[in-house]
Formats: C-alpha cells, sequence, structure tokens
C-alpha cells in the first residue's frame, strides 16, 4: 500500500475535526510525514473548510499542529 500524498492526510484531518478530532494525532502525524516526503515545509489548510472558522479556532489549531511539528498556514478565502 502507498503512503498517503499531503492531499489525501489533509483530507483526513478535516474529517477528523467534523468527527470531533478522532484520531487527530494520527492525522497529524501521518501529514507530516507525507510533507517530508514531498518536501514541504508547511500545510496548507481552508478556512471554509474547518470546524471552527474564525481566528481563535485557527489559532488553536496552528499552536496545536506546531506542539506537533507541523506548521499550518490558511489558503485566502
Amino acid at each position: 500500500m502507498s503512503e498517503p500524498s499531503v492531499a489525501d492526510a489533509t483530507n483526513r484531518i478535516y474529517e477528523s475535526l467534523r468527527a470531533d478530532n478522532a484520531d487527530i494525532d494520527l492525522h497529524i502525524a501521518t501529514l507530516k510525514a507525507a510533507l517530508a516526503r514531498e518536501g514541504l515545509k508547511e500545510a496548507a489548510f481552508d478556512p471554509a473548510r474547518l470546524v471552527q472558522n474564525n481566528r481563535s479556532g485557527r489559532k488553536l489549531l496552528q499552536a496545536y499542529f506546531r506542539q506537533r511539528g507541523v506548521t499550518v498556514k490558511f489558503l485566502a478565502s
């Protein structure tokens, strides 16, 4: 079985966020590995797809991911 791409890992994180953060740490680790494989430094998220799309929610998400070694940026809407 092939390793998931950054897009696949990001989609799994969106699904996890909608499912009350089920297995979020596992999905963050998968995203971190996918970023390393593809030579990327940060993950890009669409704020419109976030469960809590306000400044506080975005900052909380960034801080949580940063603690796990993943830099997060948000796409312009």
